[in-house]
């Protein structure tokens, strides 16, 4: 099964081109222009065992957010496409991420209709940048598009946490876990897991 997608998008605001290898084993070319994303989008590729290649080139001069949900659209466009007819896999896969003070959870349903639920973020840190380039808002954004392009049901929660930075880590990092095991393939499943029939 070869599970593959490659996307590329560009807009008056950035060029991204995203490829991802549902089956891989972690190999990574990361680079944004917003260094923390890249430590996210690093994050994400390894803790999902996902063959990751994202560049992007931006307004970053303005402001991340316009790179970074653009790279999330994409993302979740390569998703998609790597998924295919999603035949034979789990379809169901969810992560608790404990690191330090921090515990996220995600719950990701391959279902075909795309819904973000993004809850427990502190609301103090609403206005708080990260390593001076990724407002820690962008978050949701992120997780906003990737579900709705990917065409998942997600929810992220965070339980705890007084860091950002951890905060942030240990969101990317449930979410690449419960995806990674939402599109492990069922060897009990032969066909689309759905009695639709279809996803």
């Amino acid at each position: 099964m070869n599970r593959i997608g490659k996307v590329e998008r560009t807009t008056n605001e950035s060029s991204v081109r995203v490829e991802i290898d549902l089956d891989g084993s972690g190999k990574l070319d990361i680079g944004t222009g917003v260094p923390f994303y890249d430590h996210m989008l690093t994050a994400f590729g390894a803790h999902g065992s996902f063959d990751l290649v994202a560049r992007a080139t931006g307004d970053v001069e303005i402001d991340a957010h316009h790179t970074v949900e653009d790279v999330a659209i994409v993302l979740g466009q390569a998703i998609r496409e790597a998924l295919g007819d999603k035949a034979g896999i789990r379809r169901f896969g969810d992560a608790w991420i404990p690191m330090d003070e921090t515990l996220a959870h995600a719950a990701v349903d391959v279902s075909g209709r795309p819904f973000c639920v993004h809850v427990g973020e502190p609301e103090q840190f609403n206005t708080f940048t990260i390593g001076n380039n990724y407002p820690f808002v962008l978050n949701r954004h992120v997780f906003d598009s990737l579900a709705f392009h990917a065409q998942i049901a997600l929810h992220v929660r965070v339980i705890h946490g007084r860091d950002p930075h951890h905060i942030t880590e240990a969101q990317f990092k449930a979410v690449a876990r419960a995806l990674r095991a939402a599109v492990e393939p069922d060897p009990r499943v032969s066909g689309v897991p759905s009695t639709k029939g279809v996803l």
